[in-house]
């Protein structure tokens, strides 16, 4: 089945000279295109590849001249895989924690035409989850349910899974050249790829921990994360509800998030105010707070309640 399409597999190297050699080794003889992409790795993985495996023909070296990170590495991976003609592409880390053997997983449901972009995802399996460590368990959980809400994908679980494939058609639609280059390139592309109305599918596959080290930190999930994610969401939003798109959605959002912010704001300056002031809030004054604070917290919710339903392939 995997013949008749032509596969590619990405791997961006940084650091990980001692597991790149297991992770190409354990790749499937089904794979047409291997594409190392070393991203000015110091430790010249991508020298040390082309000296050990100098026999297999689907192998592709690229090599950066600065560092871009992750995200860039895996643009750069993609552009290489369309000029081979690669119809799908999977991409894997090179610290051999995702197991190949769930690579023709990971691919069905693309060729099966039932999604054009598939992720991992590590949180089906309860073993799996035991084997996770504690701290990278939970920045994923709490990264989850924010991109959940940026990206518009409900349904979805541990959203910073890199083992992931996508098909060209999908990826054809995408501007690589606009996607986050670091560690916020998988859950971007989720935002982009929802703008998109891609349909998407989640596959349980265990990942494989060793001696690697996590580049998803408590600093990034805590302070960086929900600043990009807060500006993938509008810009989501601006793109999905107001351009491509005018529903009940798109107004209950215009009426509720002013609502809400005139309730909070209004509510709190005459609180400070009347403080200071060592003066009983009047009961109509509360009113101007709490009635626009519900009825914006209402439109909101039902705005929500609508992108839930408008996920991509979601069947209501």
């Amino acid at each position: 089945m995997y013949k008749k399409h032509q596969i590619g597999v990405v791997i961006p190297t940084y650091k990980a000279k001692q597991h790149i050699k297991a992770v190409i080794n354990g790749l499937p003889s089904w794979i047409d295109n291997i594409i190392i992409v070393d991203d000015k790795c110091p430790e010249e993985s991508g020298k040390f590849v082309l000296d050990n495996f100098q026999n297999d023909s689907r192998l592709c070296v690229v090599f950066h001249d600065t560092n871009q990170g992750v995200g860039g590495a895996t643009v750069t991976g993609y552009k290489k895989g369309s000029e081979l003609g690669c119809q799908i592409i999977a991409k894997m880390d090179s610290d051999d924690q995702m197991d190949p053997n769930y690579l023709g997983k990971l691919l069905d449901p693309i060729i099966n035409e039932e999604a054009r972009y598939t992720k991992g995802n590590r949180f089906v399996d309860f073993k799996a989850l035991r084997a996770m460590p504690r701290m990278r368990l939970m920045g994923n959980s709490a990264l989850s349910f924010m991109v959940k809400a940026a990206s518009g994908y409900w349904t979805i679980m541990d959203p910073t899974n890199g083992y992931t494939a996508i098909s060209y058609k999908a990826q054809n639609k995408l501007n690589l050249e606009g996607l986050s280059k670091r560690y916020f390139f998988e859950s971007d592309m989720l935002i982009n790829l929802n703008i998109q109305n891609t349909v998407i599918c989640d596959v349980p596959i265990p990942a494989r921990y060793g001696d690697e080290t996590s580049s998803l930190s408590i600093w990034n999930t805590t302070f960086k994360f929900p600043p990009r994610l807060l500006r993938g969401a509008i810009k989501r939003f601006f793109f999905k509800y107001l351009i491509y798109d005018f529903n009940m959605a798109s107004i209950y959002t215009l009426i509720g998030f002013p609502l809400l912010i005139w309730g909070v704001g209004y509510g709190l300056f005459k609180w400070i105010q009347n403080y200071y002031l060592g003066l009983e809030t009047p009961a109509g004054t509360v009113m101007l707070s709490v009635l626009p604070l519900i009825l914006g917290t209402q439109f909101l919710l039902a705005a929500i309640n609508i992108d839930i339903n408008s996920t991509p392939g979601k069947k209501n």
